[in-house]
């Protein structure tokens, strides 16, 4: 057993406890992956890690150096160009490490560059606050296959996860990472939709989010194409087909694909400037 493995007393250690990390942490802690006492937290905003700790029963501190020192797996949540100086910082107590980044537009080989770490990448989303989460893995030159199944492992816990390359990193950010706020422009479109036609605006809402959320899972459970699924709602000359005539005519498809497409690319910019 080495120093720094008898040095370890927590099962996971956040660098960061910011939107993504906090919805990553509670996911856990509402999964019951582990003891809330287990997961230790380094987060410099006082009153936003006081908020954690009382809320999940994390164990926080203001010190990155604590997280890196003494927790099994390390997972960094902070703001992209703030990776890579941290790691640089605590470079001399990760060496051999695992440590995991959940940073958009920092690329695996920057990071190894910096510290002798075992580095990943899980692109995830702030549903797994919820369990929802929608999460892609990316190993680097120094994973292990046990490594591998251990994080996989920790993100099963908190929604679905594929393994992709590196390269495909942004394109998952894209998708899974920001796609969030795409679906809740849709909700809201849909809820004002409603609200133009006489509906009382939480009425609105409520039907609004409701039918995506069912639309969703009716997608995830009977694994039908969403082309299989549309012509299950759809009786030609009916309302969805006008519905759909419109969204065509206003190029809305191609709308969501060039968000995706431009949120795609600026994870590319991103990794360019903070390599």
């Amino acid at each position: 057993m080495d120093s720094q493995t008898s040095l370890a007393s927590y099962r996971l250690g956040f660098i960061g406890g910011g939107k993504l990390a906090g919805s990553v942490i509670r996911g856990l802690v509402r999964a019951k992956f582990c003891a809330p006492g287990l997961i230790l937290v380094s987060e410099p905003n006082e009153s936003a890690r006081r908020i954690l700790e009382h809320e999940l029963g994390i164990i926080g501190t203001a010190e990155n150096s604590e997280v890196a020192e003494k927790s099994d797996v390390i997972l960094v949540g902070v703001k992209p160009a703030v990776v890579v100086p941290v790691l640089t910082e605590l470079a001399p107590l990760l060496e051999r490490k695992l440590v995991v980044s959940l940073a958009a537009g920092v690329r695996i080989a920057s990071m190894e560059r910096v510290a002798a770490a075992h580095f990943m990448r899980a692109m995830t989303n702030t549903p797994s606050a919820i369990c929802r989460a929608a999460t892609a893995l990316a190993k680097g030159n120094r994973t292990t296959n046990t490594e591998l199944s251990s994080v996989r492992e920790i993100f099963s816990a908190i929604g679905v996860v594929v393994e992709v390359g590196e390269e495909q990193i942004d394109a998952v950010t894209a998708l899974a990472g920001s796609g969030p706020a795409f679906v809740y422009t849709v909700i809201e479109a849909l809820a004002r939709g409603g609200e133009k036609m006489g509906l009382a605006s939480d009425a609105a809402l409520v039907l609004s989010t409701q039918t995506v959320l069912g639309a969703a899972q009716l997608a995830s459970e009977t694994k039908l194409s969403p082309e299989e699924l549309r012509k299950m709602v759809v009786t030609p000359g009916g309302t969805t087909a006008a519905g759909l005539a419109a969204m065509e005519e206003l190029k809305t498809t191609a709308g969501l694909i060039a968000a995706v497409e431009a949120a795609a690319r600026r994870g590319g910019e991103m990794a360019e400037e903070n390599g």
